[in-house]
């Protein structure tokens, strides 16, 4: 099973952590470990030594089936469900890294830090690509966004994935988060929605 997720896909997004609007040139890709996955409603156990470590609510889909070079057109066909998933980010050493110009998959990538809430699968949606979905802590919205705001749309994503990687029955994709991103405490509780449907909920330890 692999993780991929999406960085810079939603334009304010890009502003609160840039400066500036911009779209990248193509997709920025990164992956996660396999033992970054935190599923079943347990807890996230901030870590002590990787400073402050932010949330970034995403819009998770599911993949259902092998596929390599996939068209666009038919990229619809490739995955079957969407949930709501935390891609937890330690920002201080991220933001090293970046300054030294190194990789930053060690601040996306640690144990735990692929939060992922309860699948529904999308034909109980009319439309993936127009869903809202947001972020409550302590019962408070603290970030929100849109599908339908995504630089690059999901069948997009699936379709420039694919060229580089096989794509097989479970493997995930984070599809970026939009703005509004923030640090979690201790006794913090997180609980994810998509339109009017809790598909996520967890404490930090």
């Amino acid at each position: 099973m692999k993780i991929f997720a999406v960085g810079m896909n939603y334009l304010q997004h890009n502003k609160e952590l840039h400066g500036a609007l911009y779209k990248p040139e193509a997709p920025v890709i990164f992956t996660k470990a396999d033992s970054a996955l935190l599923k079943d409603g347990k807890p996230f156990f901030l870590p002590d030594d990787l400073g402050r470590v932010d949330y970034e609510t995403e819009l998770v889909v599911r993949i259902c089936r092998l596929g390599k070079s996939i068209p666009e057109r038919f990229a619809h066909r490739y995955y079957d469900a969407v949930t709501v998933g935390i891609d937890f980010t330690a920002r201080d050493l991220q933001q090293r890294f970046r300054q030294q110009g190194l990789p930053w998959e060690l601040s996306k990538g640690f144990d735990g830090s692929a939060a992922i809430g309860e699948w529904v699968e999308k034909e109980k949606f009319l439309d993936v690509q127009a869903l809202r979905f947001h972020l409550d802590i302590n019962g408070k919205t603290v970030q929100e966004g849109c599908t339908n705001d995504m630089l690059y749309k999901i069948d997009e994503l699936i379709s420039y994935i694919s060229r580089w990687f096989t794509l097989k029955t479970g493997d995930l994709l984070y599809t970026g988060t939009p703005a509004g991103v923030g640090p979690v405490s201790v006794d913090d509780h997180l609980e994810g929605w998509i339109e009017d449907r809790k598909v996520l909920q967890f404490n930090v330890k």
